[in-house]
């Protein structure tokens, strides 16, 4: 059975990336900057939204909307993790064949997953199950202490209170998008 992404024309879409075998290839700062450049020219070139993301050491999370008359996500993924790999540092060498005969470096999992937004409510779980990450990982106490996500952001929009997270809101109990 061949799977089938949805698509939706100016929608918003939860996703979730994780680095090849899990390594922790995020936590490195030149890979953090490469990554964030990566966003920022393919912002440029075909504009979307970053709604909420957090950026961990071997996976991230993401909400982005499209715009109105635009769907294709994909691409736009696929050219972030290009751009991303090609400069991309701590890789381990070690590949599979079917790697190598693609030219592929093991820096990414070839797929990722992808959630519809379908309505406010299911907007505002996945945002704080985004900001929520890091303490659920255990990098962080509380998300205003992790570096690399939106959640200072969303406080100054007034979208959460500074002190948000010190427990896990139970509007996200059970949710695991690992």
């Amino acid at each position: 059975m061949e799977y089938r992404r949805s698509h939706q024309p100016g929608g918003s879409y939860f996703f979730t990336l994780v680095t090849h075998q899990r390594q922790p290839l995020l936590s490195i700062p030149e890979n953090i900057d490469r990554l964030r450049t990566a966003f920022k020219r393919e912002k440029q070139k075909h504009p979307f939204t970053i709604d909420a993301i957090v950026i961990l050491p071997e996976h991230l999370h993401t909400i982005w909307t499209l715009p109105d008359d635009d769907m294709d996500y994909s691409t736009r993924w696929g050219r972030i993790k290009r751009y991303f790999s090609t400069g991309c540092v701590g890789v381990r060498q070690v590949q599979s064949v079917s790697r190598k005969n693609k030219r592929e470096r093991a820096v990414w999992q070839r797929r990722f997953w992808e959630h519809t937004i379908r309505d406010e409510n299911d907007w505002r779980r996945h945002m704080d199950y985004i900001h929520y990450n890091p303490v659920k990982h255990g990098h962080a106490r509380s998300p205003g202490e992790w570096p690399y996500s939106s959640f200072r952001q969303c406080v100054q929009k007034e979208w959460y209170p500074a002190n948000w997270g010190a427990t896990e809101p139970e509007i996200i109990q059970g949710m695991d998008y690992e």
